[in-house]
């Protein structure tokens, strides 16, 4: 065993070792599915071994493991014999059914890991052949076999930092993620220093992917208050569409102790958290990163039982403005929000003339002063698109000073070149939440201006419209572009069925 710190350049030389050893077996993309549980058994093995440490200190390990057996609340997890990580690595034979009856049998004694743990077969065939080989399973055991991951081995983030990299690396030699975007981690961080939990706070994700934006929150409440005991702690609550990654985020929900309802279907059309009553459920806090530009039908709103797209439906080929509805929906009367998503969200339909419906729900978001922030982060952050992102702050209680004002920073030349995409670095993550914390202008950074010059512009809250710098490139992205051209043909589309009804309700009149 190589008890070496495992710190964040070894951990990706660790992961990155195991991925190749399944390389050619496994496609890309479903390196994490077989990965990332194998590190989690890991770690509820050593971290259930530390428990009866613990408590053989004071009983001895026959005693302990006679307790702990009878009573499964002394530990987090209870292990039995045949699954825990000694047993699987001394196996020579048959190593991906010792796998599956393995974390099958961790879920019978834990049945809030059913979904979580055993998301994959490892013994699973293809075409009559293996989809992994025994062998092949063999030198990934003894890989991730290498270091300790118990409680006092390594940081809770271990598995959140090892999901980010596959995911990341995948991403990297893909350009796309298979429908799961990754949420660069700095800006994961930048979202909980502005959001800055307070003690109790419930927090929601209502397309939350392995957690990742809920565990930034928990971990910066951690640093805030270091998990005083007289501290209420924060609850969260999380829903993902995809099986796998919702149990990525069950998984990293479990590793930091955190307390964490996370459920899985699409939040749109069929939110799961609701009240007794059937209503949504409200949150003093709500962080997403949803997909951008996504496509819903109109149905979704014009059939919506819910009451959230009171503000108007977006078009059917963008619902950012759809996203931010559900999200504003579940926040309670003091609650506040942060959600990403691409710029044209806070532009799109500005200086058009006559209706365009992003532009008129961002009118009513403006003109109920619900709007606190925009941030312009860089481009060439995100993995999906090479395009700048915005993070768009709603508050439903400002405080008395900021009413009727929006702040706008615009940090698209805060970042530092990286290989392959580009990153914020921790000064610009502290200088960009010191301006909205503090609610201040710097020149050339941030701006803040009121409601009615918000009007003035038509609703357009870009802060680059605002805060100019020297040699910005204000050409419309090609994608903002695409959307704008698809709205512009929707709006067309809707013209025509209402011109072909007065038409005939003309025809008709004659008739008569």
């Amino acid at each position: 065993m190589n008890n070496r710190e495992l710190d964040i350049k070894s951990l990706e030389s660790w992961l990155w070792e195991a991925a190749c050893k399944i390389r050619g077996e496994v496609d890309a993309p479903k390196y994490k599915d077989y990965i990332l549980p194998i590190i989690f058994l890991k770690r509820l093995s050593d971290v259930f071994e530390d428990e009866i440490t613990q408590l053989s200190r004071n009983y001895g390990r026959d005693v302990a493991e006679e307790l702990i057996g009878q009573d499964h609340r002394l530990v987090r997890f209870y292990l039995p014999k045949e699954a825990r990580w000694e047993n699987i690595a001394r196996q020579t034979t048959n190593i991906g059914e010792c796998l599956t009856d393995s974390v099958r049998a961790i879920t019978r004694e834990n049945p809030k890991l059913q979904g979580v743990i055993d998301i994959v077969d490892f013994n699973a065939t293809a075409a009559g052949q293996r989809t992994i080989s025994d062998d092949k399973l063999r030198e990934l055991i003894n890989i991730l076999g290498r270091y300790r991951l118990g409680l006092n081995d390594v940081e809770p983030d271990i598995l959140g930092r090892a999901y980010e990299y596959l995911l990341r690396k995948f991403a990297e030699g893909s350009g796309q993620s298979a429908g799961e975007f990754y949420t660069p981690r700095e800006v994961a961080i930048t979202i909980s220093y502005l959001l800055n939990p307070d003690p109790g706070d419930e927090i929601y994700d209502p397309c939350c992917g392995s957690g990742g934006l809920l565990i930034k929150c928990h971990l910066r409440f951690k640093e805030k208050y270091d998990m005083d005991s007289s501290i209420a702690p924060l609850r969260f609550y999380g829903q993902e569409i995809l099986p796998s990654t919702f149990a990525m985020a069950k998984m990293n929900a479990f590793i930091h102790d955190m307390e964490a309802d996370i459920a899985i279907g699409d939040s749109m059309n069929s939110p799961r958290f609701l009240t007794p009553r059937g209503s949504i459920k409200k949150y003093d806090i709500v962080t997403a990163n949803p997909m951008w530009n996504q496509d819903f039908p109109q149905k979704t709103y014009e059939n919506d039982s819910y009451n959230r797209f009171s503000f108007g439906y977006p078009p059917s080929n963008s619902a950012d403005w759809g996203w931010i509805q559900h999200m504003f929906s579940s926040l309670n009367e003091k609650g506040k929000m942060a959600v990403v998503l691409d710029t044209g969200a806070v532009s799109r339909g500005s200086g058009n003339v006559g209706r365009n419906r992003e532009r008129d729900i961002r009118k009513g978001f403006v003109e109920k002063d619900l709007v606190e922030a925009v941030i312009l982060l860089p481009e060439n952050l995100f993995y999906n698109a090479t395009a700048p992102g915005i993070i768009l702050v709603i508050n439903r209680s400002k405080l008395i000073e900021r009413r009727g004002q929006i702040l706008l920073i615009n940090a698209f030349k805060m970042f530092e070149k990286g290989r392959p995409k580009n990153y914020l670095p921790d000064e610009s993550i502290r200088q960009i939440s010191d301006i909205y914390l503090n609610w201040k202008e710097e020149e050339g950074i941030s701006r803040i201006i009121t409601k009615e010059e918000a009007a003035k512009n038509d609703y357009n809250l870009s802060p680059s419209r605002y805060v100019a710098q020297d040699g910005e490139d204000e050409t419309l992205p090609l994608e903002n572009a695409v959307v704008q051209l698809l709205e512009a043909e929707e709006e067309r589309r809707e013209a025509d069925e209402r011109l072909k009804e007065m038409l005939s309700s003309l025809d008709l009149e004659m008739e008569l």
